[in-house]
C-alpha cells in the first residue's frame, strides 16, 4: 500500500515527517535520553523494529522561522536530523491490530502537545492501513506515560511479567480506534 507523503506542519514550531535513513543515529540518542537502561532500545534493536515489513517511523522536529526544519517542500538540509526531538514507532500487524513499538519527546518539548500529535499521526496511519485497534506496552512504574495513555482512551489489557530487560514489568494497553469517541 502507497501512501501519500507525509509532513504535517503542526504549529509554528513544530513539524511531523517521515523518517529518513540520515535520522537514525540522532532517533537513537532521543531513545537513549528518554528511557533508562533496559528500556531504551540498542541501536540494532531500534532498527530491528524499524525495518520490521509493516513498520513506519514518524520524526518530529523544530520548525526554522516558522517554515519546516527540512527546508521548503520536504528538501532535505545537510543537518535535517540535528532537528528531530521526538519519534514514534509503530507497526501494522495483521488481525487488524496496530501496535506502537515506542515513542519518544525530549524532556524540553513534553507539555507542548508534540507527544499527543505523534500519537495521533500514528493512530491515524494506523487506521488508514486497516487497524481497527492498537496496542503498546508501558513500564508499570512510569506514572507519566500512563496519564499520557489514559488521557489518549488506551486501556489495561494485563501485566507482562519481565518484559523489559532489566526485569521491569510492563502493562499491555489498548485503545479501540473505531470507537465514536476517537477523533483521528
Amino acid at each position: 500500500m502507497q501512501f501519500r507523503r507525509y509532513t504535517v506542519s503542526v504549529d509554528s514550531e513544530f513539524e511531523i515527517r517521515e523518517f529518513r535513513r540520515t535520522d537514525f543515529v540522532r532517533l537513537w540518542e532521543i531513545d537513549q535520553a528518554c528511557f533508562p537502561p533496559g528500556i531504551s532500545y540498542s541501536q540494532i534493536e531500534l532498527l530491528t523494529y524499524m525495518r520490521r515489513p509493516r513498520a513506519f517511523t514518524l520524526v518530529a522536529e523544530r520548525s526554522k522561522n516558522g517554515k519546516p526544519a527540512s527546508g521548503e517542500e520536504g528538501a532535505p538540509r545537510s543537518s535535517a536530523a540535528d532537528g528531530a526531538i521526538g519519534f514514534i514507532v509503530a507497526e501494522a500487524e495483521r488481525r487488524q491490530a496496530g501496535h506502537i513499538i515506542t515513542i519518544d519527546v525530549l524532556e524540553e518539548a513534553r507539555g507542548s502537545g508534540l507527544g499527543s500529535k505523534l500519537l495521533l499521526a500514528a493512530e491515524t496511519r494506523l487506521k488508514e492501513l486497516g487497524c481497527r485497534t492498537v496496542f503498546l506496552e508501558t513500564a508499570v512504574d512510569n506514572v507519566s506515560a500512563m496519564a499520557f495513555y489514559k488521557k489518549h482512551q488506551y486501556f489495561l489489557v494485563k501485566t507482562i511479567p519481565r518484559y523489559y530487560s532489566n526485569g521491569v514489568d510492563a502493562f499491555l494497553l489498548k485503545k479501540d480506534l473505531l470507537s465514536a469517541g476517537w477523533d483521528g
